[in-house]
């Protein structure tokens, strides 16, 4: 039995792209509320394209390394699904929201990953992302996915450099549980591209 993979398109900064988005099939719309990142999202904001989404899709909040509170800040004003967590933060520090979370690793060379994820064994996935010295993401780079852990209960989320030319190869060489796109769809940071938007989903149902 296949199962089909999930999308999570991250980066969402207007109302027009996320619409466009779960018209094509994304299960997921992800908003950046990391301010150092050009595709961040005022929590207003995020919370008035939120109000006009229909239901079933998973609204999900990015954050990397923040202050407690300042996520408490964020979720009084914007209704998420899930919280992913981009940075260093604790097993302790993403169950402290009574909320469903998931936590991004990055594939450092040397990286047990397998050890990590068992760390986090409350989260509802993990997400594998390239690793880059200086970014938390969004480097727009792949790694090798040939060093994909295997026969995990933990769905994983595979991250990092995807486009509408790859994504059929990645989830053939990976068979994640979702993808997580942003820049390969954009036609600039935290524009989105209906376009790519179309030929990427179109990528994931052709694998």
């Amino acid at each position: 039995m296949s199962y089909r993979t999930r999308v999570k398109i991250c980066g969402i900064t207007r109302l027009e792209d996320a619409l466009d988005a779960v018209k094509l099939g994304a299960d997921a719309l992800g908003f950046v509320f990391y301010p150092p990142s050009p595709r961040y999202i005022a929590p207003d904001r995020a919370a008035e394209i939120i109000a006009r989404l229909p239901p079933f899709v998973t609204t999900t909040g990015l954050f990397v390394d923040a202050e407690k509170q300042a996520v408490r800040d964020v979720l009084a004003l914007a209704p998420l699904g899930l919280l992913q967590f981009h940075g260093d933060e604790t097993p302790a520090y993403c169950e402290s929201f009574q909320r469903p979370w998931i936590k991004a690793l990055r594939m450092q060379p040397g990286l047990d990953v397998v050890a990590q994820i068992s760390d986090y064994a409350k989260a509802a996935g993990v997400l594998l992302d390239a690793w880059h010295p200086q970014l938390k993401g969004g480097t727009g780079e792949t790694f090798d996915w040939r060093h994909w852990p295997r026969h995990l209960q933990t769905p994983l989320i595979l991250a990092g450099g995807l486009t509408p030319e790859n994504v059929a190869e990645a989830i053939h060489l990976t068979k994640p549980y979702a993808v997580d796109v942003s820049g390969g769809v954009e036609q600039g940071k935290g524009l989105k591209d209906f376009t790519l938007m179309q030929a990427f989903m179109a990528g994931v149902n052709a694998a």
